[in-house]
């Protein structure tokens, strides 16, 4: 089948995934077609297979990328304090996840997707950034700066609480993001001291 007019491989292959990131977080994974994703696009059903082998691949892709970013860009000083580890991870995971709505949904409900062998790797990410708070909160513990029984526990619930943001934050609302960001680190701050 040939190319769509005016199409080009390095424009047309982050626009479809912009596209499935859009409508898999507005309609959900299941009732998203190929069809759909070309549609909005703006090419035909048959040259999404030219950037995509299929629409699971196309899933794994948007999630993995989400959590290869997130891991990259995590703030990570074993030099600094505890404490101020803990602060430069709390500050990092709300920014990072206010920018990026649709990743965040994604990544947390659309896991029941994968397949066994996707869901495997993206968890596998997922443990590795949760491994970086515990460690903090471990280290922070051992320094005797940290209350923390379970740091596993407290580390899910942490993070938890830090994604929740996405659900009601909006830029322009009652808070700004460094007021949100505040009030969290003191929440955390809080739950983890001695």
């Amino acid at each position: 089948m040939a190319r769509t007019t005016g199409s080009h491989s390095d424009i047309t292959g982050p626009r479809v995934r912009a596209a499935a990131l859009r409508l898999f977080a507005a309609g959900g994974y299941a009732a998203v077609s190929m069809r759909a994703i070309a549609a909005e696009v703006g090419v035909q059903a048959g040259a999404l297979y030219n950037y995509t082998p299929d629409k699971q691949s196309l899933l794994f892709d948007l999630m993995q990328g989400h959590m290869t970013d997130l891991l990259a860009e995590t703030p990570s000083d074993p030099t600094r304090p505890a404490m101020q580890q803990l602060q430069d991870f709390v500050a990092f995971h709300i920014r990072f996840h206010a920018d990026r709505p649709d990743e965040v949904f994604i990544a947390y409900m659309e896991l029941r997707n994968l397949t066994p062998e996707n869901f495997a790797v993206i968890e596998g990410l997922r443990r590795e950034y949760e491994d970086r708070l515990e460690t903090i909160l471990r280290t922070g513990v051992e320094n005797g700066y940290f209350a923390v029984a379970d740091p596993k526990i407290v580390t899910l619930a942490i993070i938890a609480m830090l994604t929740g943001v996405n659900t009601w934050y909006r830029a322009g609302g009652r808070l700004s993001l460094d007021e949100v960001v505040a009030q969290y680190w003191d929440m955390v701050r809080k739950a983890v001291t001695v």
